[in-house]
């Protein structure tokens, strides 16, 4: 029996709150079936809805089996490839979702911890991304919406899946996007090439760097 090709899944957002269009899932579709080094992409666009976007990433996992998986998703008021340290167990949203819900302290699962931390090497990717001149953080918080939903509720599934790691990563607008609400955006190519070097260290570093990827506030 042939020896299955290792998958890497990776998630990205429909566009949401009257955009267009969402860095996340473009780059994730721009990556879709390409190999790294012996392992295939699997692209999977998820709904920007609370409790629906969880549906279908547990779909995903079941149906593609990864061993690495990194969910992306838009910061509209970050001009960096942020990689998130950690998914709070709550739903707070300043805006509604894709259906029009918008929870306000609410857990993202029932009965579930206060908070799962990402299982990636978060500053071996960081550095990674800034020794090849991408401007990238590590990320003490991945929000109270959809995004962060979808990082802890990945995190709530992953337990369950020996072997399996995971985490998010926020992306920045796309230049043109940017331009139009006066901030700093980052181009197509350079997000791809990012989360690509991002997907590599993913799948080869074990034991993350040791060093301060902190912050004061």
């Amino acid at each position: 029996m042939a020896r299955r090709t290792e998958r890497l899944l990776l998630t990205g957002f429909e566009p949401f709150g009257g955009d267009a269009i969402n860095p996340s899932w473009e780059v994730a579709r721009a990556l879709d079936g390409e190999v790294i080094d012996g392992a295939c992409v699997v692209a999977v666009q998820l709904p920007c809805v609370f409790g629906k976007s969880l549906d279908v990433l547990a779909a995903a996992l079941d149906t593609h089996r990864p061993r690495t998986v990194l969910c992306l998703g838009l910061a509209a008021n970050r001009s960096v490839l942020s990689v998130e340290r950690v998914g709070i167990n709550v739903d707070d949203a300043r805006i509604a979702d894709n259906a029009g819900a918008q929870p306000i302290d609410q857990p993202a699962v029932h009965g579930a911890p206060a908070a799962y931390f990402a299982t990636l090497p978060i500053k071996a990717i960081v550095a990674a991304l800034v020794r090849e001149g991408l401007p990238a953080e590590v990320s003490q918080t991945a929000g109270t919406f959809v995004c962060n939903h979808v990082l802890f509720g990945l995190m709530h599934q992953l337990r369950r899946r020996r072997g399996v790691r995971g985490g998010f990563m926020h992306v920045p607008l796309l230049p043109a996007q940017a331009a139009h609400a006066g901030l700093v955006g980052l181009t197509l190519a350079d997000q791809v090439r990012g989360v690509r070097l991002a997907l590599r260290v993913a799948r080869h570093v074990k034991v993350d760097l040791v060093h301060t990827g902190g912050s004061v506030s």
